[in-house]
């Protein structure tokens, strides 16, 4: 029988509640779309409705999600971290076969937004024509980069993000040296040599923000990679490490933009116009930055950029 649980965070929520409803009747569907914010979140609900799904019976041999062998996984690969068509028409072949311990198949697509146009048209040839008693499930925090023919074929369950602020024991340092640098931009840079301080110190901060991204990254994937599957490929892995990199970066700028946003308040809080003018530009420049890194933008190039804009916005003139 079943052990995965549900994350803690969503047991008991109406799409649980559904899913735990079509899955006693034997009605759940054959393609889901699980979308929210944090894929991590996606993957646990993805393993958990798996388990019930595989592990229906007593008569069977109880297997762990990712060691079923009726459960198969589709990953973007490589550092572009994108989903080919080889890749899907190999996962499509795998459907197509009897299961080998139970009734079921399931078919789990991590990032479903990252297939590829060839990849996403053979896709959805195989949700026009489902293979019998196999569930689909496709995992993205984009839906709506997904071909609108997909997501018509899909019950469509949104999950909200539960993910911890992180919590690297560098990161308050480097928030109060950023509000230090922001404070010395307000109060007014004067002369060539207090101008080269802030630069260099604007650079320190890249070097530093790229330390702690990459220790965050380090941890975060030491601590998955046990539950991975073990025919994880090296490609597979790197796109998962990037992806793990890529969601610690987007913690990381919001962090950012609050810390900048409790710089600014107490000056707001003085009608001072010149701050709400600045504060502004910078949310508004680092929202740009940060959605940059969703198109595969370096985040030293980034963050970089956004500091270099609030060089310019924050200094007093």
């Amino acid at each position: 029988m079943p052990i995965v649980p549900w994350p803690e965070s969503l047991a008991g929520t109406p799409a649980v509640v559904v899913i735990e409803k079509a899955l006693q009747r034997d009605r759940l569907g054959h393609s889901l779309l699980l979308h929210g914010s944090d894929i991590e979140t996606l993957a646990l609900v993805a393993r958990a409705i798996t388990d019930r799904l595989l592990n229906e019976s007593l008569d069977t041999k109880y297997f762990l999600p990712e060691h079923h062998p009726d459960c198969f996984t589709l990953r973007p690969a490589g550092k572009m971290r994108q989903i080919g068509a080889e890749a899907t028409r190999e996962l499509i072949g795998k459907t197509q076969v009897s299961p080998v311990v139970g009734r079921r198949k399931v078919a789990i697509i991590y990032e479903a937004d990252r297939m590829n146009p060839a990849a996403a048209n053979i896709f959805l040839k195989t949700l026009e024509e489902p293979p019998g008693l196999t569930t689909l499930l496709l995992l993205t925090s984009r839906p709506y980069a997904l071909l609108p023919t997909i997501r018509s074929r899909c019950l469509r369950f949104r999950f909200a993000s539960f993910a911890a602020p992180l919590a690297h024991p560098d990161l308050p340092a480097w928030k109060t040296d950023y509000l230090a640098w922001l404070g010395r931009l307000a109060d007014g840079v004067a002369g060539n040599k207090a101008v080269a301080g802030q630069i260099f110190a604007l650079y320190g901060l890249v070097a530093r923000f790229n330390t702690i991204l990459a220790s965050a990254t380090t941890e975060i994937w030491n601590a998955q990679k046990g539950g991975q599957p073990p025919d994880l490929s090296e490609e597979e892995q790197i796109a998962i490490e990037t992806g793990i990199a890529n969601g610690i970066r987007q913690r990381l700028f919001a962090e950012i933009e609050q810390a900048t946003l409790d710089f600014a308040r107490p000056r707001l809080l003085v009608h001072d116009g010149t701050v709400r003018r600045a504060l502004t530009a910078a949310v508004a420049e680092l929202e740009r930055c940060s959605s940059l890194l969703r198109v595969n933008l370096g985040e030293s190039a980034a963050l970089e950029t956004f500091l270099l804009t609030s060089l310019r916005l924050w200094t007093k003139r």
